[in-house]
């Protein structure tokens, strides 16, 4: 009889043990997030990257009621963000914005890290590349830039990103493609398209493959020239730049932005993040800032990103070794 009772009040104290472990565990994931979270930001301060991390933090710390700060985080052709981030924590408290380069770091030996290394929350942008060089320039075309850079292999210098970045890469591709020798327009690594900006109106550049949006206030300030813009089709933000098929050119090339968290970060906290973000990126706010600045909206839930992010190391290695960025 007494065996009987123990029995039972052993069944039902597993039964009570196991409901509350289901509540605890619920209660876990609908307090995420209970306190501040950090964006990683890989690239300088004042460069379009940036420049969507703030804003989306903005709207992330309206949605979640908990303060989202950006921290810029540079250095290694941004290797130095994106392992940071990578390595941190898997509780979703601190974020990437990652960039396009880290399905292409690896391939240069900059760093161990690739996007097995990361989870997906979201994809959100992408913005093509496009040929800046200064107003007072002697080359009002892109056919007269090439010609001198072909005459004169190595006297131009470019930079917009480090070595074996998107524009490093966008540069390499546009110059094979129009049959000069990558080297004819050396590259000088910097830590983004902000920088490498200020470089070229200092003088110590002449070229700097980067966004148009990115390039945009020193555009409309009639202090840099826009020739050509690597993408399908002329950018709404400044139609009267052609594309670099328009000229003869089979070439497009440009940088995409998405949030990523470490490898490991729980499912459920990642939906959290994911929706969020979705909320964000469809909200009226997000596409005034993005449509004013020239920035394109191209949204990938978590799984798709994923899924694209193994897509782009893999086109990535392959173009960068035709390119002879690598070995």
């Amino acid at each position: 009889m007494r065996k009987g009772i123990f029995q039972k009040a052993f069944m039902v104290f597993g039964i009570v043990t196991l409901i509350l472990g289901f509540s605890s565990s619920d209660g876990a994931a609908q307090k995420f997030p209970s306190r501040p979270m950090t964006i990683i930001c890989p690239w300088g301060a004042g460069g379009g990257t940036d420049a969507v991390a703030r804003m989306l933090a903005v709207l992330m710390e309206q949605d979640l009621g908990q303060p989202v700060n950006v921290v810029n985080r540079t250095g290694g052709s941004g290797a130095v963000g994106h392992t940071a981030a990578a390595t941190a924590d898997p509780d979703g408290y601190t974020m990437c914005i990652a960039t396009v380069e880290i399905t292409m770091m690896h391939w240069m030996g900059l760093a161990k890290l690739n996007y097995k290394d990361v989870k997906g929350a979201a994809l959100i942008n992408f913005d093509p590349a496009a040929v800046n060089v200064r107003m007072d320039s002697p080359w009002k075309t892109l056919k007269e830039l090439q010609d001198y850079a072909k005459a004169n292999p190595g006297k131009l210098k470019a930079s917009g990103t480090g070595k074996g970045g998107i524009w490093d890469l966008a540069r390499a591709g546009w110059l094979k493609t129009a049959g000069i020798s990558v080297d004819a327009i050396p590259w000088v690594p910097s830590n983004g398209a902000a920088p490498a900006l200020q470089e070229m109106m200092a003088g110590g550049v002449q070229v700097v493959p980067c966004s148009l949006p990115e390039a945009r206030a020193l555009i409309e300030a009639k202090k840099v020239r826009p020739l050509a813009v690597m993408a399908e089709k002329r950018a709404d933000l400044f139609p009267d730049v052609p594309t670099l098929k328009e000229l003869g050119l089979n070439w497009a090339e440009g940088a995409w932005r998405g949030i990523t968290v470490p490898k490991g970060t729980p499912p459920e906290v990642v939906a959290v993040l994911e929706k969020s973000l979705d909320k964000a990126v469809k909200s009226p706010k997000f596409k005034e800032f993005m449509d004013k600045n020239g920035y394109g909206i191209w949204w990938k839930p978590a799984a798709e990103f994923d899924k694209f992010l193994a897509e782009q190391d893999e086109v990535k290695g392959k173009i960068m070794k035709e390119a002879g960025l690598i070995k």
